[in-house]
């Protein structure tokens, strides 16, 4: 299955055996296009007379050499571990194997610019993939020096983790370039990216003096797009901030930022050679949304380099600590260091929404959950690792106070620089640097799961004077904890349309009921706001009044946090069946035209696409799919020209258009005879337009073939192939289905790229008309075994999880999934995806249900 596993009982047993002082590793890339060729010698101490192994992943094993001693290569080694016996107290390996190039995003992938070309390599080793490139003990507290030596074609740029060196002629076309040794590194953030990669340069001082070296690389074809400047200018302020809150210099000797194809996440914190996500070169207009989201992924990385690259968690229990700081660290260092200063805005809107909706699916788990093995890791990569964990931390900060949190983190940094490290020894600091014993606000927070609600319950004299004010705080059934929680309370008073705050407390509360003294006596506002300035992780809830005046005046609030929690109170309240759907699609109707921020714009448009999508009853939907494309496309056409509000406007009316009037307005927009003032199609926004076209039928395969000839590049063929899925018909979706599952059994479909596979689950779930997929329900489920016993963990999961006719949201899909949840009761990382998939149709049904009352 995906990945060979590596239990947690085997890592503790090895690193009770085993130190590791170095890898000296050299791989030679001018082998083929399939393989490349790995030589690891690695140094390391063991119990003299033991027995363990190094996990490899190879094509083949060409000789093993431990202590001087030539192994039988075919009886050590299985493609996956190599054992290892009668170890002495030290001991010297040595590795060679031909090991392959990925096309999923993990291991070293390889990748082929169909502008010119060209390849690109680059290594993603995050959860346990460096075992696909060299021998390695993967585990993150073995940590290790690394000395990486690579020949690659001379006119290559290549990137590992210590600077550059001068490459060294081989021959006419082949170069060898020998990497100083790293410092002492868990494997996972170890890296190796090389191609004809463009870069810019440029360099910072950093707080001890040092100057640190700066660069940026993009393929040579998309490298026009590349802002350089302004990126490297977030960069100086990130450095700025970080040095400065956690009283330690930027620990390693340069700082490559690389942008490439295919990549898996948004980015990769490899130790000074951070990867990320190419979609962020724009080479179209994106929307403000994406720009500050950029920015946070840049100041997030940067946040890696102290937390988790300087010190590292000792298992991957504590995963969700090294990915909630940086969540937390490069939100705080966004709004407090660059223009960005709403991003706890989009914090709450992207995230927060993010981790409510993990933490109310039945696989939902305690921050510190329980990581047996890697598939646990993988699939742990979720809303609670990073939003919930991040949404904790601060309310962490509320808790012990800004200035300890920081004297806490800056002590801990400080104190276990290059080793390993769990959340006991932060705990330990923050205690010490605030004076607050966090033993059961950690018990309570971090050890059990689930999301609160809370709710306001007001009594006023006839005069509207407060007599009592009380939070109740309720727990789900399943998950019954009551937490404390540090939180504001505001008070909004209407004047002329605005809602301006007028007074606000800050307090503890505990219980499921506790009285707000302070409040009594003062008279009831018109919107009252718990957990205003969203200090605390928990859902909450308007008063009556509260709710009818917010519904009625939401563009007024002034404060966009504030608006911000109003529209995800609502939400939560749909989601939850409080709410009706319908209402819920007329709140955002009425409001979204007038919402300031572009996060909580995209935030409020995608959910209500899965509100007329999945949430209003069936008997309604064709009518409320065809309401919002309207509505949309006149709030595009009353928007400001070329605001980014027209733009997403205009993009989400694309993917939701139903009706005859909208494809002639798609049209139009496409050929230009009825185009928006301020608004251009360049060529990703022209892909979306023509998405919306197939979506009704309006177009097909032949407009699509003659889009991808005019724009043959790597996005090209995503969006293509996107569109493609999105064909309207039984036939298209099982056409969809076939090219990345294969269920032939020749697997074909394993040739496809980790980002066209991606691209066509995306166009194989949108459809208007979700009858059209209920002829691959039981393809889909006959494949899933197939599917995770042959693909690797990435691909799986996005077939498992993309291919699933979600759309349907019938009793038939439940049905059918309970069913075959109860006839497989093996692989637990496999189930848990289909039961998350199965928990979305068992809410949207009840979220219909309510609807048709």
């Amino acid at each position: 299955m995906p990945g060979e596993n590596l239990t947690r009982v085997e890592a503790q047993e090895r690193k009770a055996l085993v130190s590791v002082s170095s890898y000296d590793v050299t791989l030679d890339l001018t082998t083929g296009e399939e393989t490349f060729l790995s030589t690891t010698v690695v140094a390391f101490s063991a119990t003299a007379g033991a027995s363990t192994f190094i996990d490899a992943f190879t094509r083949t094993v060409r000789s093993v050499n431990l202590n001087g001693v030539e192994l039988d290569a075919a009886s050590v080694s299985d493609g996956v571990r190599i054992q290892l016996d009668g170890l002495a107290d030290d001991n010297v390996l040595t590795v060679v194997a031909d090991v392959a190039y990925t096309n999923t995003g993990e291991g070293l992938h390889r990748f082929v610019d169909p502008v010119d070309g060209e390849v690109y390599l680059y290594s993603q080793f995050e959860v346990p993939d460096s075992r696909r490139v060299f021998a390695v003990f993967e585990q993150p507290d073995l940590k290790a020096r690394f000395t990486f030596t690579v020949t690659a074609p001379s006119e290559w740029a290549v990137v590992s983790n210590s600077p550059t060196p001068q490459p060294e002629i081989v021959d006419g076309r082949r170069s060898t370039w020998r990497f100083a040794p790293t410092p002492v590194l868990s494997s996972y953030v170890t890296a190796l990216i090389a191609g004809p990669y463009a870069v810019v340069r440029d360099e910072l001082t950093s707080r001890d003096g040092r100057v640190i070296p700066l660069a940026i690389y993009a393929r040579k074809s998309l490298s026009q797009y590349l802002d350089a400047d302004y990126i490297f200018e977030k960069t100086r302020q990130g450095f700025a901030y970080y040095e400065e809150k956690f009283d330690h210099p930027y620990p390693f000797e340069k700082y490559d930022q690389l942008f490439v194809p295919e990549f898996n996440a948004g980015a990769m914190e490899n130790a000074g050679a951070v990867t990320f996500t190419e979609t962020y070169v724009f080479r179209s207009k994106v929307t403000d949304a994406i720009k500050e989201r950029r920015v946070v992924t840049i100041l997030h990385e940067l946040a890696h380099m102290w937390f988790g690259d300087l010190v590292t968690m000792k298992w991957w229990n504590d995963l969700w600590l090294n990915e909630s700081f940086a969540e937390w660290a490069s939100t705080i260092a966004t709004a407090e260091a660059t223009e960005w200063t709403e991003a706890w805005t989009t914090f709450q809107a992207m995230e927060k929404s993010w981790a409510y909706r993990q933490d109310q699916l039945p696989s939902t788990h305690p921050v510190v959950a329980t990581i047996n093995d890697l598939e646990d890791v993988q699939v742990n990569f979720d809303g609670i690792t990073y939003a919930k964990g991040g949404s904790v931390l601060k309310q962490l900060v509320a808790w012990v106070g800004r200035d300890a949190f920081f004297t806490g983190v800056a002590a801990y940094l400080n104190k276990h620089a290059w080793g390993n490290a769990e959340l006991a020894d932060l705990l330990e600091e923050l205690e010490k640097a605030s004076g607050r014993d966090l033993t059961s606000w950690a018990k309570l927070w971090l050890e059990t799961a689930g999301v609160n609600t809370l709710r306001p319950h007001i009594e006023t004299d006839d005069s509207g004077v407060i007599t009592s004010f009380t939070v109740l705080q309720s727990a789900p059934e399943d998950y019954p904890t009551i937490r404390p929680h540090r939180l504001a309370i505001g008070f909004y008073d209407l004047d002329g349309g605005r809602l301006t705050r007028s007074h606000r407390i800050e307090v503890d509360i505990d219980g499921e009921s506790s009285e707000i003294a302070e409040l009594v006596g003062l008279k009831k506002p018109s919107l009252v706001l718990i957990n205003d300035d969203d200090l605390a992780y928990a859902k909450i809830r308007l008063d009556a009044d509260s709710l009818a005046v917010a519904i009625e005046n939401l563009a007024g609030i002034e404060n966009p946090l504030a608006r911000s929690l109003v529209w995800g109170a609502a939400w939560d309240a749909t989601r939850d069946a409080e709410m009706p759907a319908s209402d819920y699609v007329r709140l955002v109707l009425s409001n979204i035209a007038s919402e300031t921020e572009s996060t909580t714009i995209r935030t409020t448009l995608a959910q209500l696409g899965t509100t007329i999508r999945f949430y209003v009853t069936p008997a309604s939907r064709a009518q409320a799919v065809a309401q919002v494309g309207d509505a949309l496309w006149a709030l595009a056409q009353d928007a400001a020209p070329g605001s980014d509000a027209q733009f997403q406007f205009v993009k989400y009316f694309a993917n939701l258009a139903s009706t005859p009037a909208h494809v002639d307005a798609l049209r139009g927009l496409r050929d230009g005879s009825a185009g928006l003032p301020g608004l251009t199609i360049d060529t990703d926004l022209g892909w979306e337009l023509l998405e919306g076209l197939v979506l009704n039928g309006a177009a097909g395969q032949a407009e699509i073939d003659a889009a991808l000839a005019a724009d043959n590049t790597a996005n090209g063929q995503q969006a293509a192939a996107r569109a493609a899925a999105t064909i309207p018909t039984e036939a298209g979706k099982l056409a969809a289905f076939d090219s990345v599952v294969d269920p032939g059994g020749d697997r074909a479909g394993a040739e496809l790229s980790n980002a066209i596979v991606r691209a066509t689950t995306v166009g194989f779930q949108h459809t208007n008309d979700p009858s059209v997929l209920g002829a691959v329900v039981d393809r889909y489920f006959s494949s899933l075994i197939g599917i995770w016993e042959s693909r690797s963990y990435h691909i799986a999961e996005t077939l498992v999880v993309g291919l699933y006719p979600a759309p349907l949201a019938s009793e038939g899909l439940r049905d059918a999934t309970e069913a075959w949840l109860d006839a497989n009761p093996g692989i637990p990382a496999l189930r848990r995806l289909v039961t998350e998939n199965l928990a979305g149709v068992i809410r949207a049904l009840k979220v219909q249900a309510r609807d048709a009352e």
